[in-house]
Formats: C-alpha cells, sequence, structure tokens
C-alpha cells in the first residue's frame, strides 16, 4: 500500500507528492504549522487525506502545547483548527476533520480533563480516522468494483486513489477491487491539467499495482468515447452538496458531458465525509483558485506571454444530473440523490 502519510514519533512523515513519479521523497511535519504548509502546497493532497492529515496536525499542535491546563490550552487549540482550516477551502472532508477535533476537545473540556488525556484523546481520534478512511475506501471499493464491466477501458480523472487517502483509494479503490473480483479492467488516465495528478501519480499508483494504464491528454477523451474504447468512467471528489452536485478536480465536468453524450456510465466514489449535507447544492461549494504559476510554468520553465491573464480555478462543479451513481462505503446512491443521501443520512443518524 502506498504510504500516503504516516504517523511517527518525530511528526508525520508524507510522501512527497509533488516529486512523483520521478522521485520517491518524503516529507516531515513536526508542527501543526508544517502540517498546513503541506497542505496547501499539494505535497500532500485528495480530500480524505487532507482531511486525515489536518487531524494529525490538530494532534501535534496538542502534544506540543506548553499550556499546563485544558482551560490554558483552548486558545491556543482554537489558533491550531483556524491555521489548519484556512489551507485549502473546497475539500469539505478537511472541515468535517476539524470539526470532530472540535466536538472532541469541547467533551474533553466539559468532562474536566487532564491536558495529558486530551493530547493522548485527540491522537486516538486521529489515528481512528486513519483507519476509518482505509475501511472506507475498501469498502466502497467492493461496491463499485461491482458496477464496473467485465472487460475494457475505464476512465477517471485526477488522481482518487491511495495517493489522495490514507490507502486503497476511492475511484481507483472501485478499479482495484473491480480488479481484484477478476475484472480485466484496462484504465485511461486524464493527465489532468495544469498540475498533472492523472499523468504523474494515477499512472505511478496504477503501474506498481500492475494494472494496465494508458495517460491521456484532457483533450483525448471524446475521440476515444466515440471509439468505443470506455466503457465507464469513475471519478473522485472534493465535495459533494445535499442535491448530489460534487465539485471535484477542474476537467471534470467536461468529462461528464462527455459520458452522458455518448451513454458511458458516469459513477462518483467517496467516502460519507466528502457528503456535505449542509451545502444545498454545487452552486454553494466554494472553489479555490490557486496559484497562476502552476499555469505559466512547468518543470520550472515559462510557457506563457509575460502579463497574459491566467484562469486556474482548481475545482468545477458536476451536476447531479450527469451522475449514474455516487459510490459511498455506505452503498450505492442513485437519482433523485436530493432524497437518497437524505435517506441514507437518516439511516445512520437511526443506528
Amino acid at each position: 500500500m502506498i504510504p500516503t502519510l504516516a504517523w511517527t514519533p518525530e511528526g508525520v512523515r508524507f510522501i512527497d507528492q509533488t516529486k512523483l513519479p520521478l522521485e520517491e521523497s518524503y516529507v516531515l511535519a513536526t508542527s501543526y504549522d508544517q502540517v498546513a504548509d503541506v497542505i496547501v502546497t499539494m505535497v500532500v493532497r485528495g480530500a480524505p487525506a487532507i482531511g486525515v492529515s489536518a487531524a494529525y496536525g490538530v494532534a501535534l499542535g496538542a502534544l506540543k502545547t506548553q499550556a499546563q491546563t485544558a482551560g490554558a490550552f483552548a486558545p491556543e487549540f482554537d489558533r491550531i483548527c483556524a491555521r489548519l482550516a484556512g489551507t485549502r477551502p473546497t475539500a469539505v472532508n478537511l472541515f468535517w476533520a476539524i470539526d470532530r477535533m472540535k466536538n472532541l476537545f469541547a467533551e474533553q473540556l466539559a468532562a474536566g480533563a487532564t491536558i495529558s488525556a486530551i493530547q493522548e484523546n485527540i491522537l486516538a481520534e486521529a489515528h481512528a480516522m486513519y483507519e476509518e478512511d482505509i475501511a472506507a475506501c475498501k469498502t466502497m471499493g467492493a461496491f463499485g468494483g461491482a458496477l464496473l464491466p467485465d472487460e475494457g477501458g475505464v476512465l477517471t480523472h485526477c488522481n482518487a486513489g491511495a495517493l489522495a487517502t490514507c490507502g486503497y483509494g476511492t475511484a481507483l479503490g472501485v478499479i482495484r477491487s473491480a480488479v481484484e473480483q477478476g475484472k480485466h479492467i484496462h484504465v485511461y488516465a486524464d493527465e489532468t491539467r495544469p498540475f498533472l495528478q492523472g499523468a504523474r501519480l494515477t499512472a505511478w499508483e496504477l503501474m506498481a499495482d500492475g494494472i494496465p494504464t494508458t495517460v491521456l491528454c484532457d483533450n483525448m477523451a471524446a475521440s476515444l468515447m466515440r471509439a468505443g474504447k470506455i466503457k465507464a468512467v469513475v471519478v473522485g471528489a472534493d465535495r459533494i452538496a445535499a442535491n448530489g452536485d460534487f465539485a471535484n478536480k477542474i476537467g471534470t465536468y467536461n468529462v461528464a458531458i462527455l459520458a452522458k453524450e455518448h451513454g458511458i456510465p458516469f459513477y462518483c466514489a467517496a467516502p460519507w465525509s466528502t457528503i456535505d449535507m449542509a451545502t444545498p447544492t454545487g452552486d454553494a461549494i466554494p472553489i479555490e483558485e490557486r496559484a497562476a504559476v502552476e499555469v505559466t510554468h512547468h518543470g520550472g520553465k515559462q510557457l506563457t506571454p509575460h502579463g497574459v491573464g491566467i484562469c486556474n480555478p482548481a475545482f468545477d462543479v458536476t451536476p447531479a444530473s450527469y451522475t449514474t451513481a455516487i459510490i459511498t462505503e455506505r452503498g450505492v446512491l442513485r437519482a433523485p440523490y436530493a432524497e437518497s443521501l437524505r435517506e441514507m443520512e437518516l439511516a445512520a443518524q437511526a443506528g
């Protein structure tokens, strides 16, 4: 399993995804500030991995506090959470993880827990999120793998694999599960400009697993669909609204339109922590605008004229009407998503 991130006695160890696929190196974050920087600079990326990384960032902050009591730690705890929450706005898993830590801290504070007990429990909660993420990916993989064709090409966009999670992956977890079920899948990976997560990361991890993979320029998908080489599309998500609209890496909306035009099933795979029932539609999802240099330069070389305008949204929103099914660890949801998401949420709350 690809070691996206791992807790060590010194801090959180991340594989540096900005250096892949040609260099496998690691970054050690020993403070919550360093974890925040790792998230912003995309050393770690992918909504589930971002969420767990933030949880470990909170744990690092708690373990390094000089406060002697829980009450004295409270203002510092709020600063830690605010710093981590300010890293990337679109991935709702980030806020889900931080809210989970806030709820735990409030419970501990109300119970009169000692600072050492709070430190221990916060770290235990981060470890639990890590294990839960891997389990969720494997469960949704089994659900989704059953939906993929017995053989043929499957297109994916960006990287929703082990590198985007704590292990196994969401969209790529679905593909891995299908292969484990004996299906003969050939993956077509969009390169995913401008950060090239597909060309660099998806191709790297699928090749490591021995799964046949072909990288496409982002503008090639339509021609392959027309030629009948794509039998299904599966992507991840950074936030799913209550009506089933979802944000994923820029270019996903294009792929969804093409899939619908060609009659190809289009699946979104994500853990329940990616679903944001407080956001009614995709129009309310905040879209991160990243630095112009990601477009103007590649490999340290400038590609565009000096002074040209740059548009670099990191995500786009795919309307629910384009999605054949949403795959989660709780099961597979079908349209109308406003109803199926609400029913599944109520069922989970009821136990």
